[in-house]
């Protein structure tokens, strides 16, 4: 390809991430190589698991304390070392050429809590290579982040079993 764009999935409902794994799979399938750069989270998710032991195309690096994951907690400053750390690497990963497509997941979610500013994550879109696919996922994105992107779906919540029935996260739904 030589044009690639950007994507924001954002929104209250479920499924951002869902969606930014979707392209990723559908992107390593037809032989790109993609980088996931998960903020916030630091645990492997079953798909993180499966990825890492059977798709090579497809890395996957984790930007958070170990600690547990921030919507659990408060965050502080380790929290905004990594995430800004994160950010760096993603920098690194958008000029070293080797990936096709970029995914920052939970991405907006680390700017709403005061980990990541709205201008650090505007200068990485505005620094990717025109050949790559970069995308970014989490609620409150801003509306600064939606006009620099070329795609923007806001995954909006009608129902979920979390209100409705107290469900918690399930393995392999949620996590």
């Amino acid at each position: 390809m030589d044009k690639g764009y950007i994507h924001i999935y954002t929104g209250d409902g479920k499924g951002k991430t869902t969606a930014a794994f979707g392209l990723a799979l559908r992107a390593a399938g037809a032989g790109r190589r993609v980088f996931i750069g998960q903020f916030i989270k630091d645990m492997d998710y079953h798909e993180v698991v499966l990825i890492r032991e059977r798709i090579p195309e497809i890395t996957v690096e984790l930007f958070g304390t170990g600690a547990g994951c921030l919507i659990e907690r408060q965050g502080g400053e380790e929290d905004i070392r990594c995430a800004r750390a994160g950010l760096d690497r993603i920098k690194e990963v958008l000029l070293s050429g080797e990936y096709g497509m970029v995914i920052l997941d939970e991405v907006t979610v680390a700017m709403a809590l005061g980990l990541l500013s709205e201008e650090a994550i505007a200068e990485v879109m505005a620094l990717r290579p025109d050949p790559i696919e970069l995308v970014l996922t989490g609620r409150r994105a801003t509306q600064r982040l939606m006009d620099m992107a070329d795609l923007v779906t806001d995954c909006k919540e009608i129902k979920h079993y979390y209100a409705t029935q107290g469900l918690l996260a399930r393995d392999g739904i949620e996590r």
